[in-house]
């Protein structure tokens, strides 16, 4: 498909200088019109985009680009398994694993659809057998832990979904205690392994390639502390699961076939959360749990396929995404979810967008029109009204911020939830309104602030409000809204890189300093000199380097 990239209408162009011209508050004030306008409810959701500089018109400038750009098609495109992407000549069909049918997706004159049902087959039965306790260790007990290792999308999906859903799961359906393991530091593995025993830990270990450098050192490590664990003359296999591509590599490692579970080259890192590479999900959480995140993910799906681009949330986030970057030159995007068990979605989102979407070049290899991804940041309220939200009420800088607000929680403690949402609200108000300076100032001179002092510290308090955000609120969380939030993201993501004009499913920015870190590694070791080609700079650092690691 040749993407078709149309300048930015003239119409946003005005809109938006007119909208720069006013204060936020202004627009919104009681005008319940607009709110109307630019809110959308859907499946028990309420996206709240009326504090955004947006308006009606704007919308409607932003659903014609949209249709210009041949959104439909492209959204078309994705689920029928097309090679969208378009530089590993690769459909991206991580929806097809939670298609809740068994309808055919054809990919080079095969239907992908049975190999996904037989690897959630196989998926099932590992982790029935684990959690019953039919599959024991190499001492017959039963596992009781289970470190999954594995690095970017092959530990960050399944870690939040995890460390999201253990709090609001039935405590009588949990399964073994998960332990994630991703950084190449030796702290990360021995923190992880020192409470634990070999003779009740089963690993398993996730990479597309089997050749990720932190995946395997930790895998070999792991290898070894199990082998030193057991008794002598036990086989550690039973103790190792493997999901990969290179199942032959797996299978060289030491994991046996029945133990290696299959990737797709048309499921990218960050993605694969829902295949295979999410099994420590159902085996920490269980089957319903996992299937139920799946079924939430796919409502998201059939919700983006089929509404109209002015009714669908997906889309209309990913358009006042492309706004906020492209006509107003916002340059950064402050997550912050109220739900402690989101503590891990600013990260993950960070590798989705900025590892699809941090491009310079078009589809077709062309400098892109402007800039794409903004900088990704942000972490749970309300820890983080008492970190960053300074530095977003009276900074010199602005970026928009997502509140994302899960209304009701598994386990109330007296008024906390209502306190909880409360202190959503009231941010996203303040961003908005600010500080009153006509009521500072009557609040400080009752206190007896006069003159000079009474000005400086109108200053200090002063806070100038007309900041943007969006207000996500949820009904719950549960796996189903768990799922169905990641599938969002995904498609948000999805428009805007169809709107920049840029392949979101490549990532060739991650390979280059890997590949620079093993002639580096040579020489930090002295099994090799540095290239001739290395600076300066870098040769200075590795001489320092090298000296300080050959000490005892």
């Amino acid at each position: 498909m040749k993407y078709r990239t149309p300048a930015a209408p003239q119409q946003l162009l005005d809109e938006a200088h007119r909208l720069q011209g006013q204060r936020l508050r202004d627009l919104v004030a009681r005008d319940d019109v607009r709110v109307d306008a630019l809110s959308i409810s859907v499946d028990g959701w309420l996206a709240d985009f009326s504090k955004e500089r947006l308006s009606a018109a704007a919308i409607v400038a932003l659903v014609q680009l949209a249709q210009a750009t041949n959104l439909a098609a492209w959204i078309s495109a994705l689920f029928r398994g097309e090679k969208i992407n378009l530089s590993e000549a690769r459909p991206a069909l991580h929806t097809a694993l939670r298609q809740p049918d068994d309808g055919p997706i054809v990919v080079d004159g095969y239907d992908v659809v049975p190999a996904i049902r037989q690897t959630q087959g196989r998926m099932r039965a590992l982790v029935d057998a684990v959690r019953s306790g039919s599959r024991v260790s190499a001492t017959g007990r039963p596992f009781t832990d289970i470190v999954h290792i594995g690095i970017g999308g092959s530990d960050l999906g399944s870690r939040l979904v995890c460390d999201a859903l253990a709090p609001v799961s039935d405590a009588s359906s949990r399964g073994p205690h998960v332990h994630f393991v991703s950084n190449l530091d030796p702290a990360h593995l021995s923190r992880a392994l020192g409470p634990l025993h070999p003779a009740t830990t089963l690993f398993v270990i996730t990479s597309k390639t089997f050749t990720t450098q932190e995946t395997l050192a930790n895998a070999r490590a792991a290898r070894s502390w199990v082998d030193a664990g057991l008794p002598a003359d036990t086989a550690f296999t039973t103790h190792f699961i493997g999901v990969t591509a290179n199942i032959d590599a797996a299978i060289a490692f030491g994991i046996a076939h029945d133990d290696v579970l299959p990737l797709w080259d048309w499921v990218g890192g960050r993605y694969s959360l829902w295949s295979a590479a999410g099994l420590a999900i159902p085996l920490s959480l269980g089957w319903k749990v996992y299937t139920d995140l799946l079924a939430g993910a796919a409502r998201m799906d059939a919700h983006f396929q089929g509404a109209p681009f002015a009714d669908n949330l997906p889309v209309l986030a990913g358009l006042v995404g492309y706004w906020n970057v492209r006509v107003l030159g916002y340059r950064q995007r402050v997550v912050v979810p109220y739900s402690r068990c989101l503590a891990a979605l600013p990260a993950y989102l960070q590798q989705l967008i900025l590892e699809s979407n941090g491009k310079s070049v078009t589809r077709d290899g062309e400098p892109v029109a402007g800039p794409t991804a903004a900088a990704v940041w942000g972490a749970v309220g309300t820890d983080s009204q008492h970190a960053f939200f300074q530095w977003l009420h009276q900074g010199t800088d602005e970026a928009p911020v997502e509140f994302i607000v899960p209304l009701r929680t598994a386990h109330p403690i007296a008024d906390q939830q209502t306190l909880v949402v409360a202190n959503a609200l009231a941010q996203a108000q303040a961003l908005l309104d600010g500080r009153d300076d006509v009521a500072l100032r009557e609040a400080l001179m009752l206190q007896g602030l006069t003159g000079v002092a009474l000005n400086a510290a109108i200053a200090a308090r002063r806070c100038p409000g007309d900041r943007a955000s969006t207000t996500l609120l949820l009904p719950r969380l549960d796996a189903i809204e768990l799922g169905a939030l990641l599938a969002f993201y995904e498609h948000r993501t999805f428009v805007e890189a169809i709107m920049f004009g840029i392949n979101p499913f490549d990532q060739w920015g991650v390979e280059l300093g890997k590949q620079m870190a093993g002639p580096l590694a040579a020489a930090l070791t002295g099994a090799a000199p540095l290239p001739l080609t290395t600076d300066a700079s870098t040769r200075a650092l590795c001489a320092f380097a090298r000296l300080a690691l050959r000490e005892p």
